[in-house]
């Protein structure tokens, strides 16, 4: 939450509630830390109830790791957003310069909105003590689309981006397609990728290269590729700026979208949201965006990956804490 668009925003969330709507935000307590005491005092002076998820001078140690991740954002109940975009000017440019991030955001309506406001609902109740229910909030939902649509819900209490990501990987029979911003899988993870590979499937994944914004992420990833490169998984690093997309494609038909990273983070720390939805027009869309993206990234070559293990000691001390990372 910051810069230009951060101001734009706080200020349409306050005219809406100055206008009568009810407006709700969670915001994580470290991931606004440059949000600014004006951007804060100006939602709440609004009529904006704000919730700030594990907040405090001295917060539970315990908790502490638990981050929410979520980038929600539901209108009236019916229509959602979700996707990997922030609230800062690096997601207001288009992938045009090193300063703006290349991402996607998705709009979203139909029944699958509740399950989105459902994941918000929890969270507010976690923090709040707060029961948000009602027709303002779960409206009664038609279908506005051939789509099937499912949400889900990651956080450190379930297992369920966890389990979605390794049944999806492992029923690829032909195309498994990856994007996404923190590529640092688990060991089981890495074996069912490497099994995928091995039963043909056409492998690709697509990370951050150089102007990744976490260096150790990336020295941390890298220590793992030669295998799955053995294995014929085809890794590609995006050139033009960060990569912060959070995309899984298997089969042309099953798509994974939302602020899930491949990462312990991800699955077993934070909270996220994605939705899983299963379209092969949907899939075509999608694999277009990926296959842009994949023409502006460069190959990971076995041979320029040769004793990455021993010649770098920054890489051995990633490796160390990338469960943390």
């Amino acid at each position: 939450w910051d810069g230009e668009i951060a101001r734009r925003f706080t200020e349409a969330l306050a005219e809406r509630a100055q206008a009568g709507v009810k407006v709700n935000a969670i915001l994580d307590a470290q991931g606004t830390q440059k949000m600014g005491r004006q951007n804060l005092e100006r939602l709440r002076d609004a009529g904006v109830e704000v919730a700030k998820y594990h907040s405090g001078l001295w917060p539970d140690p315990r908790r502490y790791n638990n981050r929410t991740h979520r980038k929600l954002l539901i209108i009236d109940g019916k229509i959602g957003f979700v996707g990997g975009a922030g609230i800062a000017d690096l997601w207001t440019g288009n992938a045009d310069s090193p300063q703006h991030w290349r991402d996607n955001h998705y709009r979203v309506t139909g029944p699958v909105v509740a399950q989105l406001q459902a994941s918000f609902a929890i969270s507010w109740l976690k923090i709040r003590g707060e029961v948000l229910h009602g027709l303002n909030y779960f409206p009664p939902l038609a279908n506005t689309g051939p789509y099937l649509a499912q949400a889900i819900r990651g956080g450190a209490h379930y297992e369920n981006l966890d389990l979605m990501y390794l049944l999806a990987i492992a029923s690829a029979q032909k195309t498994l397609r990856i994007e996404n911003a923190y590529f640092l899988p688990d060991d089981l993870v890495r074996k069912e990728l490497i099994e995928a590979a091995k039963r043909s499937a056409k492998v690709e994944i697509v990370v951050p290269g150089k102007k990744i914004d976490q260096k150790l992420v990336r020295l941390a990833s890298r220590r793992h590729w030669p295998e799955l490169i053995r294995a014929g998984v085809r890794i590609f690093e995006y050139q033009p700026t960060m990569v912060h997309v959070k995309l899984m494609i298997v089969d042309d038909i099953f798509v994974s979208i939302g602020s899930g990273n491949f990462d312990n983070r991800s699955v077993r720390l934070n909270d996220e949201a994605n939705l899983d939805v299963l379209d092969r027009d949907f899939a075509a869309q999608q694999t277009h965006l990926f296959e842009n993206d994949k023409k502006q990234s460069r190959e990971v070559t076995a041979v320029e990956l040769r004793g990455l293990h021993f010649a770098n000691p920054f890489q051995q001390a990633a490796g160390l804490v990338a469960p943390q990372l």
